[in-house]
């Protein structure tokens, strides 16, 4: 077999044979199919594309290029993903609420990168709390209290991480089948026998329309039961940030405040959070769409989930009074934004919402960056909302003042205020099953 072969077929839009995608992932994994050659056969597709077997088989072999985890001694075994966005917490909430359920949400997670936050830099913001754990660790806390979240291991799916490094230097991200096995090997690879995924669309979104967000979900949808596990998605609105905090810590604590019985008036936070509960109940014990609604809800009011949350915390090393006495520490640097104009919240750039908070220093803008886990934006305006001229509108928080010019120039660029009323996004645009 040659890969130049491979390469001609997709080029003229024929269906690679199993075999043939087994030997290009397994090739290029090894280094032995060089990097200008695996670009060519990423470019073919980005342009053909790929049938939903070629998708599967792809996926399937990028998991087996490495490590898996095998969860099958626990019972009940759920995954959550997010495709990324702003604001977005609620892996720090359905986790807790889930296992309180009687699920088990036995998680790898990645770290933040660009606009978008990710939830190991968020837990690391917790004093002591550990992200690393060893196998028999991550297995055992799993077995004893019903959820465990760590970073993923260097060796899952390691195909992917070579794939993806390539793929963006050669422009080839925006490939929907290269995308959908991209997330999925990596959801496989993690065990869970359920998944339910949080596929974003809108300005702070890698899909910008809802009908590209539903084609990815469906997409990767079809690769986890064709790789025999149970799966849904939600396709929701990332054209205004989720939460009102964006920052690690920030978003900590807005995920202690939910789990209390808050809910930040304006925002679609607990609603989504809430929905993919409920998904993973009715995906899991088979609960039909009201009884998992209601399972879901009920947890969090109770306070049961704000129980586990606090159990999860103390079983890796957190220091549970940091949560309990509300520590929760901001940037030494604050400023107030206020609103260039009067009139209704009409449109924000969420992604540039998120850039202006890594330009605060929350995220990374690049690989290898350390984000100032205390730094961040609390927005004090709604999705929505009525402006006043100089009505503070968000707290900028920072560890260096010289960042606060060219953080809110890129805040203020990110509004859009009208002079009427607007018709915001449905949050949720709808579901795939």
């Amino acid at each position: 077999m040659r890969m130049i072969e491979l390469i001609e077929k997709k080029k003229n839009g024929v269906e690679l044979s199993d075999g043939e995608i087994a030997y290009f992932v397994e090739g290029y994994t090894k280094g032995e199919i060089p990097d200008y050659q695996a670009a060519a056969l990423c470019m073919a597709i980005r342009f053909r594309g790929m049938s939903g077997r070629e998708r599967a088989v792809l996926t399937d072999r990028m998991m087996r290029s490495g490590s898996t985890v095998d969860l099958s001694s626990l019972p009940h075994t759920v995954d959550k993903h997010s495709t990324g966005g702003v604001g977005d917490l609620t892996s720090l909430v359905v986790a807790p609420l889930a296992a309180s359920c009687g699920l088990t949400m036995a998680k790898m997670s990645g770290r933040g990168l660009g606009h978008t936050g990710g939830t190991v830099d968020k837990l690391e913001s917790i004093p002591g709390f550990r992200t690393a754990l060893s196998e028999e660790e991550f297995l055992s806390q799993a077995k004893r209290i019903g959820m465990v979240l760590v970073g993923q291991t260097a060796n899952l799916a390691p195909a992917d991480k070579k794939l993806y490094a390539l793929r963006d230097v050669t422009g080839t991200v925006d490939s929907l089948p290269l995308i959908a096995s991209s997330i999925m090997s990596k959801k496989l690879a993690a065990g869970a026998e359920s998944i339910v995924l949080d596929v974003k669309y809108g300005s702070g979104a890698f899909m910008k329309t809802e009908e590209d967000a539903r084609a990815l979900a469906e997409a990767m949808v079809d690769i986890g039961r064709a790789n025999g596990r149970k799966m849904a998605a939600l396709v929701t609105s990332m054209e205004f940030p989720l939460a009102p905090q964006i920052g690690n810590t920030l978003e900590v604590e807005e995920a202690v405040k939910i789990l209390r019985g808050e809910d930040p008036a304006g925002w679609g936070v607990r609603e989504v959070i809430l929905r993919l509960t409920a998904s993973l109940l009715s995906l899991s014990l088979g609960m039909d769409g009201d009884g998992a609604a209601k399972k879901a809800e009920d947890t969090l009011v109770s306070g049961a989930g704000y129980k586990k949350f606090l159990e999860w915390i103390a079983a890796q090393g957190g220091d549970v009074s940091y949560i309990e006495e509300n520590r929760f520490e901001r940037a030494g640097v604050k400023k107030v934004i206020v609103s260039p104009a009067s009139g209704w919240l009409a449109r924000m750039d969420t992604e540039a919402v998120g850039t202006a908070a890594c330009l605060l220093g929350a995220g990374r803008m690049k690989l290898g960056d350390q984000p100032d886990l205390t730094a961040g934006i609390v927005l004090t305006c709604t999705p929505g909302g009525k402006l006043e001229k100089d009505q503070p509108i968000a707290e900028f928080y920072t560890s260096d003042e010289k960042k606060l010019a060219d953080a809110e120039a890129v805040f203020l660029g990110s509004l859009g205020i009208s002079d009427e009323k607007p018709i915001l996004p449905k949050l949720i645009a709808g579901s795939v099953r």
